[in-house]
């Protein structure tokens, strides 16, 4: 499992399992995304000061990431940024879904959607925001969050 630091607050990696999550909990993440819809986040994930956030979604281009899952996620990550910890995602590959959320969140810090993208191409080889079905989702939650932080 190659875990990539996007930025000090912020890791992407491929599927966390019972036999990798040492390395997991080494980072000291306060918050886990999964973005993965078949397989349950290992329990020893859950911690206290730590929460796990399961947001089920496929890496499929004909059922793309619900823009409100993305929210979701970004809304989580957000104050646990804010407050100086962690926010660790990781979806099967660690290539789309993770990617995509972490797009999302680097969205909600004031990055524009061209420069997440390529902050985690830079930092993550295996990334593959550009992928159409993934960088749709991401101009789509880009236009979503600036429509909606607009009227707050």
């Amino acid at each position: 499992m190659l875990i990539s630091s996007i930025t000090e607050n912020l890791t992407i990696s491929s599927k966390v399992t019972k036999q990798n999550v040492d390395a997991i909990l080494d980072l000291d993440p306060r918050l886990v995304i999964s973005m993965i819809f078949q397989r349950k986040p290992p329990d020893e994930l859950v911690q206290p000061l730590r929460m796990v956030l399961w947001l089920r979604t496929f890496d499929f281009p004909l059922i793309p990431i619900p823009v409100r899952t993305l929210n979701r996620g970004v809304e989580a990550a957000l104050p646990v940024i804010e407050d100086g910890h962690r926010v660790h995602v990781f979806c099967e590959a660690g290539r789309h879904r993770s990617v995509a959320m972490a797009s999302c969140i680097l969205i909600g810090k004031d990055y524009s959607a061209d420069e997440a993208m390529s902050l985690i191409k830079e930092r993550r080889e295996v990334a593959d925001p550009y992928a159409w079905h993934i960088q749709r989702q991401i101009r789509k939650f880009e236009k979503y969050w600036h429509e909606n932080q607009s009227r707050e």
